[in-house]
């Protein structure tokens, strides 16, 4: 058995010993309303019985939930196309006749390991609406389940649409044949996105939280509303994908007009794959990704402390982000290269723009020229952390036009403000930018919500779509502790600048002027002891000439002519 499967099977047994859960052996009777914990075989289906349901209730949503496991839920013991679904989130709608007052329902895996499910079934009235039950695109009549698909830069969920509700034995209304106020048409969609804990991948941690996103007033009270759609908009949502953080999403299909609800099917995801070889959930931080973010943090809080003392280095630290970002962006755009390679691509990119910006200080000096490309550097990460906010979600910045005008007015207010003050920004700027390497270099070891600030413009810049997203993350212990410790770098790297500086001059010389003031000093003034100081090109030849000798021979001393006879 694989390591996975055995971490599986222990929380398993755990769970079953712990709360009195019920291995799948014969038929298993569930309370409504109430979640009940089982254990899965691959040997046979497990028979659910639902009994002693009301009179007043017209519609059951049955559910069951395991951590990424895909089970089957069906109607029947041999499960077929329509009346089945498979998923790790799945869920049928039972609509009762009357005088009934039992459901049976079948779970099975083909999981050769022991699956820990969570199985759950809510009541409806006739005046709730259905979730699902105006479905024209999946396999089942009533589909109340929310479909989901990632990818590295975004999460789609899906959702047939709900139909108004009907006593029993009563007929349907009609899904598309009106659109007035007495149809479906009135409906409205509360869609809810929910955290589970940080760092936590545990199966029973996520079979937990579930239960509080199942039914309405639970969804109400622990998710948190994302928006609401009409039965006129499509019916799904894009969402940022967070790789390694646990979410679950519901929908609840209001209606208006009776002042009724109903929840659908909730259905989580990690955005990454528990079985895969490489780069699982469990193994998600890359090692490339954790050399370059630890070097890039290491000169980053060098930077923060002592950038503009040193201030070559400073200049070789914004460079290097400037040109490396652009190079990765490009990169990623137009070629078809993998992960690693681009990263190596970007590393050798800044470096080269590190050179370049230094050199330009070096042969030119322009202090406002180069403390504005330091300025835009500390305006991004500005523009960034305010799109971070809430304020990223508005409905207005969802047009690229107006997003990346906003985000560009707020980069260039942080440098225009400042430039006037050139120590003053580079100062900030170092203290700012640098201590933000340190952020980038703990969510390589240890996953944190901060490295979203430009993660997320990042993958805007990358993807066309990504402008239907909602970024909203996760703010846990491991963000709070992270934030702290970031605001103290700020702070104590910005004060130990300021303090060191408050007597030297705003800046040095420029280099090439020193450089051309010394050999001027060396051509005129025979006095000075630089002017006896060799060329630098016989300095190496001699260095090279007492390199040589090393290697050669020592001659033997005496009289060497030969004898004569």
């Amino acid at each position: 058995m694989s390591k996975m499967g055995v971490r599986r099977l222990v929380t398993s047994v755990f769970l079953l010993l712990l709360a009195g859960r019920v291995c799948a052996e014969g038929p298993l009777e569930v309370s409504m309303g109430r979640l009940t914990e089982l254990q899965l075989n691959l040997s046979t289906p497990t028979e659910v019985h639902l009994n002693n349901i009301p009179a007043n209730v017209s519609v059951i949503i049955f559910q069951v939930h395991s951590q990424y496991v895909n089970v089957t839920l069906s109607f029947t013991k041999i499960p077929e196309r329509n009346d089945s679904e498979v998923s790790s989130d799945a869920g049928l709608v039972s609509i009762l006749h009357s005088g009934q007052i039992n459901c049976t329902w079948y779970v099975e895996t083909v999981s050769s390991d022991p699956v820990l499910v969570s199985a759950l079934s809510i009541p409806y009235t006739e005046r709730d609406p259905i979730p699902g039950a105006c479905n024209q695109e999946f396999d089942l009549e009533i589909d109340p389940n929310i479909y989901l698909q990632y990818n590295l830069y975004e999460t789609v969920i899906k959702i047939a649409p709900a139909n108004l509700g009907y006593a029993r034995d009563a007929s349907a209304g009609g899904c598309d044949t009106q659109t007035g106020q007495n149809t479906r048409w009135r409906l409205q969609y509360d869609v809810y996105q929910y955290f589970l804990p940080e760092n936590n991948l545990s199966e029973a941690t996520v079979i937990t939280h579930l239960l509080r996103m199942s039914t309405v007033s639970q969804v109400s009270t622990n998710g948190k509303k994302l928006a609401t759609l009409t039965s006129n908009d499509r019916p799904t949502m894009s969402f940022s994908s967070i790789p390694g953080q646990g979410i679950i999403y519901n929908v609840i299909v209001r209606d208006p007009f009776l002042n009724t609800s109903a929840a659908y099917v909730p259905v989580h995801t990690y955005a990454c794959n528990f079985t895969a070889t490489m780069d699982n959930c469990y193994t998600l931080g890359k090692v490339s990704s954790k050399i370059f973010f630890t070097l890039f943090a290491i000169l980053g809080l060098f930077v923060c402390f002592l950038g503009h003392r040193f201030l070559k280095t400073g200049f070789f630290f914004f460079g290097f982000i400037i040109f490396g970002f652009l190079m990765f962006v490009l990169l990623t755009r137009v070629t078809l290269l993998g992960y690693g390679d681009r990263l190596a691509f970007t590393a050798l990119a800044g470096i080269l723009g590190g050179v370049l910006l230094l050199g330009y200080w070096w042969r030119f000096g322009s202090v406002y020229i180069c403390m504005l490309l330091v300025g835009l550097v500390l305006g991004f990460l500005v523009s960034s952390i305010v799109f971070f906010t809430p304020i990223g979600d508005f409905d207005t910045f969802r047009n690229d036009t107006v997003f990346w005008l906003t985000f560009t007015c707020i980069a260039l207010l942080a440098p225009m403000c400042l430039l006037p003050f050139p120590r003053t920004l580079n100062i900030l700027s170092c203290s700012i930018v640098g201590s933000y390497g340190v952020v980038l270099a703990v969510d390589s070891y240890l996953y944190t919500s901060l490295s979203y600030i430009t993660l997320n413009i990042l993958k805007r810049a990358l993807n066309s779509d990504f402008s239907t997203v909602y970024t909203s993350v996760p703010f846990q212990t491991n963000d709070f502790i992270i934030i702290a410790v970031w605001a103290v770098l700020v702070l104590s790297g910005a004060f130990t600048q300021f303090y060191r500086e408050r007597e030297q001059p705003l800046f040095p010389p420029t280099p090439y002027a020193i450089w051309k003031r010394d050999r001027e000093r060396r051509i005129t003034n025979i006095l000075d002891p630089i002017y006896h100081t060799p060329p630098l090109k016989e300095r190496f030849l001699a260095s090279l000439a007492r390199f040589r000798d090393l290697f050669r021979k020592e001659q033997p001393l005496g009289e060497r002519t030969p004898l004569l006879l």
